[in-house]
This record gives structure tokens, sequence and C-alpha cells, in this order.
């Protein structure tokens, strides 16, 4: 596979395969040549180390004209001085702790822009906090109320098996047949069965 490394921003060939030199880290897999389009000596000698065939081609500079030499030496300090102020607050993003730059226009709306998602990530984290409690205040309420259906199953059961008891025992009593003051349902309705037929 061959691979063209090129800063390039358009006019591709659509059958060939493009890398952009600036963000190259190391030589990929299954290359069998490389060609590097400007000064790109990283790439260059990263693939040469791997014994992949490297072609270089020069590009041509551009010449500017008009301007004087110290207007555009200014120029390309602004944009320096704001490259290093963008770099300070990704550093500082990756670090964990960004810090308003002094100066910088890019470098002052990325902060703003990472600080207004910063604000909404806690704003998220706290409503979801909020939610996580109402939930578990749910779940509780939840238990209570099955708990108490429970409850109040097993009060049911049991009113209804002693009233069943002293209907037993108002038969026995009515029929003047004794019966021990702690017997059982089953013994009292073996009891109340063998009372003659009216």
């Amino acid at each position: 596979m061959e691979l063209i490394y090129s800063a390039q921003k358009s006019d591709f060939d659509p059958q060939k395969r493009y890398r952009n030199p600036e963000h190259f880290e190391r030589p990929e897999a299954g290359v069998t040549s490389v060609l590097v389009v400007g000064e790109w000596p990283n790439v260059v000698d990263a693939y040469e180390s791997v014994g992949v065939e490297v072609a270089v081609k020069d590009v041509a500079r551009a010449l500017i004209v008009g301007g004087d030499k110290g207007e555009l030496e200014g120029l390309i300090g602004k944009l320096r001085a704001e490259s290093d102020t963008v770099r300070a607050v990704i550093d500082g993003l990756e670090a964990g702790e960004v810090e308003k730059p002094e100066a910088g226009e890019l470098a002052i709306r990325l902060f703003y822009a990472l600080d207004g998602i910063r604000l909404q990530m806690e704003t998220l984290a706290g409503e979801r906090d909020s939610e996580a409690e109402k939930a578990r205040l749910l779940q509780k309420q939840v238990d209570d109320l099955l708990d108490q259906a429970a409850q109040a199953r097993l009060e049911t059961d049991e009113t209804k098996e002693a009233k069943e008891i002293a209907e037993l025992k108002a038969k026995l009593d009515a029929a003047g047949v004794p019966y021990r003051a702690n017997a059982s349902k089953e013994s009292l309705e073996k009891l109340v069965s063998e009372l003659p037929k009216a």
C-alpha cells in the first residue's frame, strides 16, 4: 500500500491514500512505499527506519510580495502567541485545571466555551443526583407499602382464624360439649363434626 503524506487541503486524487503529516505519530503497518510532500523529516526518518521506501517531493514556497518585513514578523509573532495560549488552554484541560488566559482571542473564546460545558456538566450532575435521591425515596415508600400490605394480609388471616375458632366454640358451648381452652382449630372442627345432626 502506498501512502501520501501531504498538508494539502484540496485536489486529492480519489485513487490514492493521503495522510496529514501534522498528525503523524508512527509508521502504519502494511505500507510498502511513502511519498512525502514538503519537509517532514520525522515522517521520512520513521518510515526509513522500518525499511519502507520513501520519496520526497519539494513544495514551492509562496513568496509574499508587498508589505514590510517587520509587519510580517509582527504578524507571525502574534500568530505564535495565539497558538501558545491555545496550547496552554489545551494543556490545562488535559491536566484537569483550565485557567482563563490573559490574552489571545481564540484562547479566551476556547476557555469560555469549555467553561460553559463544565457548568452544564455540573448542572446535569446535580440534576442526576437529585433524581437518584427521588428514586431512592420512592423505592423506600414502595418497600414500606409492600411491608404494610403483607402485615395487613397476615392480620386479616389471623383475625379470620380467630373468628372461625370463636364460632366453633360457640357451637360446642351450645351443644354442651367440653373442650380445652387452648384447643386448636382442627381439634375443635373434629368435635363439631362429631355433634349429632339435628
